[in-house]
């Protein structure tokens, strides 16, 4: 069983920045992020594979980066340029062989 721990959420205003973090109590494979917005289904933002290739979603690209390190099983996403429709909660997915598993979420509000 690998647990995810995140971290970094918070409140931001239009335009900012800020990054996530997640740690992984083991080895894992491919780890990323997803999000889920009030009334909305949870969606793709980003995952990064243990070769280093990336996924993003639509609403990502060319404002999100994803990195890993190996070393400390973590995962990264630096979100710049933040609007308030990136509002949601933020959840990290990580696979490890055939299992899947899923973080408790952080809460990021993008706001003025």
């Amino acid at each position: 069983q690998v647990q995810l721990v995140e971290s970094g959420g918070g409140l931001v205003r239009p335009g900012g920045s800020l990054t996530l973090s997640c740690a992984a109590s083991g080895s894992i494979t491919a780890m990323g992020w997803y999000r889920q917005a009030p009334g909305k289904e949870r969606e793709l933002v980003a995952m990064i594979t243990s070769a280093g290739r990336t996924n993003y979603g639509n609403d990502a690209k060319g404002r999100f980066t994803i990195s890993r390190d190996d070393a400390r099983n973590a995962v990264f996403l630096q979100m710049n340029s933040l609007k308030p429709e990136d509002t949601a909660v933020y959840y990290c997915k990580a696979t490890a062989y055939a299992a899947t598993y899923w973080g408790k979420g952080t809460l990021v509000t993008v706001s003025s």
